[in-house]
């Protein structure tokens, strides 16, 4: 019973509430805001969302804000504690490579091993499991075989409905038009190759290359808060979990602002 009367006593105290909400955002959830357009219509400028930390392991923990860290990377891979790896078709929070203070929230397109290329705006996944695995697992999507190996074209679109192309921007007139039509890439060993879902406004994997294992972060829980550019309460968006939302997405908006 002391120990008890103790603990609350200490949780109550400034410094137990520091220490309990630095361990909520070291180890469990984080809060993230949705800065730019390029995952509309899956989540929207102005989203706030709880990251989920343990999805892909623990990461190493930083101070936020300051983004100074408190442990050392012992393993020299990221996380404090290793985990699963993202999956393709998941929504991902990572750092940005180039510079790691700033985070990114994109979809998984390719992981370890893949083979994609892209052409006329469309993206071409062979798996790395092999043509068995895409004869099993894309029998709905249409597929082009490729120097014996089976690709998937557009692997994603149909499952996940917030995916969407500006039909103003064409592999000609776009301002990185060598993007549309590159040689075939293999993701490198422990690294994921990641898109926005609003496809011609997202500054991602096909500018700055794939994303390692070291800075994955987690992926997105539920939006706790939400409002427009007008600061009009989007009441319909709260305390839904990301996966909800983007099953239930409205492909009605388009995003013309730029690439982000």
């Amino acid at each position: 019973m002391n120990k008890l009367k103790w603990l609350y006593s200490w949780s109550s105290s400034w410094t137990g509430t520091v220490v309990i909400v630095l361990a909520i955002i070291f180890f469990v959830a984080q809060a993230f805001v949705i800065p730019s357009g390029s995952m509309k219509n899956t989540m929207l400028i102005g989203d706030m969302l709880f990251v989920k930390k343990f999805s892909y392991g623990v990461p190493t923990p930083t101070i936020p804000w300051i983004e100074q860290q408190v442990l050392p990377d012992f393993d020299g891979d990221g996380h404090l504690i290793d985990g699963k790896r993202p999956q393709r078709g998941d929504i991902v929070v990572f750092r940005y490579p180039h510079n790691p203070k700033i985070h990114y929230v994109k979809r998984c397109v390719a992981t370890s091993g893949d083979i994609l290329f892209l052409k006329d705006k469309k993206l071409y996944l062979h798996p790395q499991e092999g043509n068995s695995y895409v004869e099993e697992n894309y029998k709905e999507n249409k597929t082009i075989k490729i120097d014996d190996k089976m690709f998937v074209v557009s692997p994603y679109e149909s499952k996940f409905k917030g995916i969407n192309h500006d039909s103003s921007i064409t592999a000609q007139n776009s301002p990185h038009t060598e993007l549309f039509e590159t040689s075939i890439i293999q993701v490198p060993d422990d690294n994921f190759f990641m898109m926005g879902d609003n496809r011609d406004h997202s500054n991602d994997s096909r500018f700055w290359g794939t994303v390692p294992y070291k800075y994955i972060v987690g992926k997105p829980w539920f939006v706790y808060f939400s409002w427009d550019e007008n600061k009009k309460i989007r009441w319909s968006r709260i305390f839904n979990t990301v996966n909800t939302l983007q099953n239930n997405v409205s492909t009605n908006t388009k995003d013309k602002e730029g690439i982000y």
